[in-house]
């Protein structure tokens, strides 16, 4: 939502200083933030605006002002202009940055972020304070989307009428053109889309009025000769050769105006702070004007970039930064363009967009044209089918596969905290571990356990009775010492790992300990998606006949069996093809080919997608010298499963990506996803906690359709795009949280297709109607 900052300064002078009351909230709220600080005195900046002002007068412009007042002399004062120009902001700047005013600098920065769209309203009666350019506060260049407008401390709020007209109309006034080109500025309005102008070309003062009074205005825009008087508390438009006015010379037209809805004056002329002013005094929502004299190519190409936002969708504020900051490609043959417009604010109006300008009730929108409901209900289905066939298609073909998979990476990391599964301790080996067998003269022999401390682990393991202990340490090596190949080959309840060949690295794999027989071993390999990241849970697979690894199932499952076993739980497998891995009545449905967000499964080995616990710690967890130095709390060990594993990054690095980090500082060690593997399995069974799965592709693409269906049910409800696109952005947060919700209740949904269905449909639907309204 857009902010709205408000400045206001009491009573002061440059010479005595002022007080400044800073205000921060939400558009259309009460401000949330309030602080008042100080600016101190400084009569010098008077004093370099006055002399950068003086220089730009020289200039020599073809200027916008009172006719007999246009500099006609052509002396060059360019680079003068420019550099009082650069004094003047390092001097403006350097007061802005004052001690007294740094509590509201700080506040400013703490409350709001570089990408808001912000108002800024600077309120004062100081004409001085608002003759300054604003827009070059260092604080303000640092928001793209943020522009400053100023204000009269005393306001009131004019309520628009309850019926929009049916376009935009614009009242547009051509005032005395001596000496100036005003034909420009009618050829740009007359381009303005949806939008009924109407010119009065040099008018005597009562037609002026006539004018006025005669028709519901939305904008009234002036273009010729025009001057401030009296320290800017008076304006005066130039009508033609003979004629000119105050604006309190036209009080009650533009009173009747304002209140039949009359919501922006631009003054494309010279000199516009008095009638601002004046006109402020009448409660007008906005007010465009130059602060100084302005040159005639300078009036009519802001007009251009202006009219080409403003209509084109931009908010009035972003319009006229836009258009302000593209005058600086003149500031070459016109010093300071980019200093002359400035937008005075009503504070009590929210600016209104060119399409809310023309915003009519829906119950007129369906009337203004009888709507065939066959052709309407015809055109949205035929719409919302093309564009799922296209989705779907490029979804089998892999299209969307890494954007849906960093989809389902963000709905893991956001579901709610499990804590940790009581059934499991991890003792990990650390650097510091490595270390610790190293000074005390253990021998490695290339694994990061030596046999010394392996076999006074398990003895104190097996002294606490667990139900199963997993080593996930690669030994394909005899022990040495007789004790430890005792305690490897009759620990019963002890799995080890292998690795099966690889053919894409032309490798046998890795083999087993040879102590520990073949029922006892489980492969460690594991399956990661292109992206490097491990999103599925491999249980079982037919190994290579050359390979080193000849375990059918995967160090996990032989843990979670080992465990399920002593409480009568024993593994079958389901009829049919493929066939199932079952336990008790939990079935582990395997993947197929274009499951989910994944093309091409291979055939081979039981895949499940891995339905990671979502807790920041799996499990409790000890190092190895903490368990072998200190006593242990027999219910730490007793009945559960033991992983014992590395998570050292130095000599035996096993890290690897997950969806909760791809980079190498969040990526998780083995043993960790070995532990989500195993608590998968037996919360399953034990628990009923949810496996992950899909829905068949059918379902997903009648999932998909009914969002390509709302999408064209939106486009057609709304024709103005803001609406339209707050429709859309709630329904795809909704999808969102659907797709999350049913995420955590075990069934994954594709969110990518379907948002994407769901703008297309919009898309395609739009422009469409946007071609029947047109017939």
């Amino acid at each position: 939502m857009a902010k709205l900052v408000v400045l206001k300064f009491g009573d002061g002078s440059f010479e005595q200083g002022f007080t400044v009351t800073l205000q921060i909230g939400e558009e259309s709220d009460r401000p949330s933030t309030e602080i008042t600080g100080k600016l101190p005195p400084c009569p010098e900046i008077t004093v370099y605006y006055t002399r950068w002002q003086a220089s730009y007068l020289q200039l020599g412009n073809s200027y916008r002002l009172d006719a007999d007042r246009i500099q006609v002399t052509n002396v060059s004062v360019t680079q003068d202009c420019h550099e009082l120009a650069h004094i003047l902001r390092a001097r403006f700047n350097a007061w802005l940055q004052a001690e007294d005013f740094r509590p509201l600098r700080e506040k400013w920065l703490e409350k709001l972020m570089p990408t808001d769209e912000i108002r800024v309203i600077l309120q004062s009666e100081n004409s001085q304070l608002q003759r300054l350019p604003w827009h070059i506060w260092d604080l303000l260049e640092r928001y793209p989307k943020a522009e400053i407008a100023l204000s009269s401390p005393s306001y009131d709020r004019v309520h628009k009428p309850p019926n929009p007209n049916a376009t935009v109309n614009i009242l547009a006034i051509v005032g005395n053109s001596q000496g100036i080109d005003t034909q420009a500025d009618q050829a740009v309005l007359q381009k303005c889309p949806h939008a009924d102008v109407s010119f009065v070309v040099e008018p005597r003062r009562k037609e002026l009025t006539d004018h006025l009074w005669g028709k519901n205005w939305d904008i009234l825009f002036f273009a010729g000769h025009s001057s401030s008087q009296g320290n800017d508390s008076t304006g005066r438009i130039y009508l033609n050769k003979t004629d000119s006015l105050t604006i309190s010379e036209l009080k009650y037209a533009l009173k009747q105006a304002i209140e039949r809805g009359l919501q922006l004056a631009i003054f494309n002329s010279c000199d516009g702070l008095g009638l601002a002013r004046e006109l402020a005094d009448l409660h007008i929502p906005q007010i465009i004007v130059m602060r100084e004299p302005v040159p005639d190519q300078v009036a009519q190409e802001f007009l251009k970039y202006f009219l080409q936002s403003f209509a084109g969708g931009e908010p009035l504020y972003q319009a006229v930064r836009h258009a302000r900051e593209r005058l600086q490609g003149l500031e070459d043959k016109f010093p300071c363009a980019t200093w002359l417009p400035v937008i005075c604010q009503n504070p009590s109006q929210i600016p209104l967009t060119w399409d809310e300008l023309t915003e009519i009730p829906t119950q007129q929108i369906f009337y203004t044209r009888p709507v065939d409901k066959k052709r309407t209900c015809k055109m949205l289905a035929l719409s919302s089918l093309a564009v799922t066939a296209v989705v779907s298609g490029l979804r089998l073909l892999g299209g969307f596969q890494a954007l849906e998979l960093q989809a389902f990476d963000l709905m893991m990391r956001s579901r709610p905290d499990e804590g940790t599964d009581r059934r499991l301790l991890l003792v990990t080996i650390d650097d510091d571990d490595l270390a610790n067998q190293r000074r005390n003269g253990e021998i490695l022999k290339g694994t990061s356990i030596s046999e010394k401390s392996l076999n006074q682990l398990l003895l104190k393991l097996n002294k606490y009775q667990p139900k199963a202990i997993g080593l996930d340490i690669y030994r394909d090596f005899p022990a040495e010492q007789a004790d430890l190949k005792l305690q490897l080959q009759q620990t019963d309840n002890l799995i080890g790992i292998c690795k099966g060949s690889d053919s894409t690295a032309n490798t046998k794999g890795i083999a087993p300990p040879p102590e520990i027989p073949k029922e006892r071993l489980g492969f460690s390999d594991f399956i990661h998606d292109k992206d490097g990241v491990v999103r599925r849970h491999l249980l079982f697979m037919t190994q290579e006949t050359a390979s080193l690894c000849s375990t059918p199932y995967s160090f996990s499952t032989q843990l979670a069996f080992l465990y399920l076993s002593s409480l009568g739980i024993q593994p079958k497998f389901t009829p049919g093809t493929p066939p199932n891995l079952q336990l008790d009545k939990t079935v582990l449905h395997r993947l197929s080919p274009h499951s989910g967000g994944y093309q091409g499964i291979d055939a081979n080995g039981g895949q499940i997608l891995l339905n990671y616990r979502a807790s920041k710690q799996i499990a409790e967890q000890v190092t190895l010298t903490q368990l072998l130095s200190n006593p242990i709390n027999p219910n730490a060990i007793k009945d559960r499963i033991v992983l014992i594993g590395v998570v050292a990054k130095g000599d035996f690095p096993d890290y690897w990506a997950t969806p909760y980090g791809h980079l190498l500082d969040e990526q998780m060690p083995g043993v960790i996803v070995q532990a989500h593997m195993v608590s998968q399995i037996i919360s399953a069974v034990l628990d009923g906690r949810p496996l992950l799965r899909v829905v068949s592709p059918w379902l997903e693409i009648i999932w998909i359709w009914g969002w390509a269906g709302l999408g064209g049910l939106l486009a057609w409800q709304w024709r103005l795009f803001p609406k339209l696109a707050l429709a859309v952005g709630v329904s795809s947060s909704v999808l969102y949280l659907l797709c999350w919700s049913l995420l955590i209740s075990g069934v994954w949904l594709p969110f990518v297709p379907s948002a994407l269905s769901l703008v297309a449909t919009v898309t395609v639907v739009s422009i469409q109607k946007s071609k029947f309204n047109s017939q």
